[in-house]
C-alpha cells in the first residue's frame, strides 16, 4: 500500500504524505545504529510508498553518521527517493571554520561534505537547520541559489524560523530577484501547537510547504504509552522519562476515547489531524523498525477528519494562551 503524495508549498517538489525522519540512523543504542538496521528501515519505507527522507549533517552518534549510512543504503536506488538534509546546526561538524553557519563559505563546505557522505550528485531539499544571527539572510540565499544553478541542490528550505524570520527571508529573496525558500520545518504536534501562532500563518501566506518534526511527540500520540508506562525499549522510557511523566494524561485518555469512538487508532487520528492542517506537506516521523514505517505509511491515508472532528480535537488539545506552556 503506497502512501499518498503532496506538493511542497507552491514549488514543483512532490513528496510522500508520510515522510521518514532519519535522525535515528547512526544513533547509539538503536536498531538503526548499524547499516543493516538502517537498510531494513529504508527498504520498508520504499516498499510502502514512503520516498521522502529527511536527515541532517549533524545526526548520529558521530556527526555525519546518518548521512553516511543512508548513502550506503541508497546505492543503486537514489532516483527513487526525495532526499532532504540540513546544515548549519550548532553542533561542531569539524569543518574548521568559525564563521557564521549561514555564510557562503560555510554553505559551500557543508554541501560538499553532505554530497560526499550521501554518495549523490544532488540534494533535493537543502535546509538551513537553525537561524544564523551572524550572517545576513541575503548572503545565505545567494549561496543557496548558486547551488541550485550548479545542480547540487534542487530546492532549499529552512528550519526553526520564527514568523518574522520567514517574512524577512521571503522579502529579501523578492528584492534580490533570486530563488526563494520553499519549505519550513518546525516543531509541531497536538502537544506542541505554538507554530499556529505565527509560523503557520506565515508559511501559508507566502506559499511555503510546512514540514512538522516531532509530529508524534516521541510516541505519546501513537497509543503505545499510558499513565502506567510504555515499551521498555522506547527512547522515552529509557532516556526521556520526563516526557512521559509530564504528559497531559487526562487529555491523552480523552483522545484515546475519541479515536475509539470513530474506529481509528491514535496513530491514524494523529496523522489525519496533521495532514488536515493547511500547508502541511508531509508528516516526518522517525522509525527504528520496518513495522513502524509500515504503520506510519498506512496511517497517512487511513482517516480524514471532518470539521466536527477537528473542532473536538481542538477542544481536547487547545492552544495554550501562554506559549511557554507547550511541552
Amino acid at each position: 500500500m503506497a502512501t499518498s503524495q503532496r506538493r511542497v508549498g507552491a514549488s514543483g517538489l512532490v513528496v510522500s504524505a508520510a515522510g521518514l525522519g532519519c535522525n535515528n540512523f547512526g544513533r547509539a543504542g538503536t536498531a538503526t545504529e548499524t547499516l543493516d538496521g538502517t537498510r531494513e528501515v529504508i527498504d520498508a519505507a520504499l516498499a510502502n510508498g514512503v520516498f521522502f527522507f529527511d536527515t541532517a549533517d549533524m545526526y548520529g552518534a558521530e556527526p555525519g553518521a546518518s548521512e553516511s549510512l543512508m548513502g550506503e543504503a541508497l546505492q543503486g536506488r537514489r532516483d527513487r527517493v526525495v532526499l532532504a538534509t540540513k546544515f548549519g546546526h550548532e553542533r561542531d561538524m569539524g569543518y574548521g571554520f568559525p564563521g557564521g553557519r549561514g555564510s557562503r563559505r560555510y554553505v559551500r563546505l557543508a554541501v560538499e561534505q553532505s554530497l560526499r557522505r550521501l554518495r549523490t550528485d544532488w540534494i533535493d531539499l537543502y535546509q538551513l537547520h537553525l537561524p544564523d544571527p551572524e550572517t545576513p539572510i541575503a548572503e545565505t540565499i545567494d549561496a543557496l541559489h548558486e547551488l541550485v544553478d550548479e545542480g547540487k541542490i534542487r530546492y532549499y528550505g529552512h528550519s526553526n524560523f520564527d514568523g518574522w524570520q520567514i517574512a524577512e527571508a521571503e522579502f529579501t529573496a523578492r528584492a534580490r530577484s533570486t530563488g526563494r525558500f520553499i519549505s519550513a520545518q518546525n516543531h509541531y504536534s497536538l502537544l506542541a501547537r505554538a507554530s499556529e501562532r505565527e509560523v503557520l500563518p506565515a508559511t501559508n501566506r507566502y506559499g511555503l510547504g510546512f514540514l512538522p518534526y516531532f509530529p508524534l511527540k516521541n510516541g505519546l500520540l501513537t497509543g503505545k504509552f499510558t499513565r502506567e508506562g510504555g515499551p521498555a525499549e522506547s527512547r522515552i522510557m529509557g532516556t526521556r522519562r520526563h516526557i512521559w511523566a509530564d504528559a497531559p494524561w487526562d487529555a491523552l485518555e480523552a483522545y484515546e476515547a475519541f479515536c475509539a469512538g470513530r474506529g481509528v487508532t491514535m496513530l491514524e487520528a494523529t496523522f489525519g489531524w496533521l495532514l488536515a492542517q493547511p500547508g502541511v506537506s508531509s508528516v516526518i516521523a522517525g522509525a527504528t523498525s520496518a513495522a513502524q514505517v509500515e504503520s506510519n505509511a498506512a496511517a497517512a491515508d487511513a482517516w480524514k477528519p471532518s470539521q466536527d472532528d477537528l473542532a473536538e480535537i481542538d477542544r481536547l488539545f487547545p492552544l495554550p494562551e501562554d506559549p511557554a506552556a507547550q511541552m
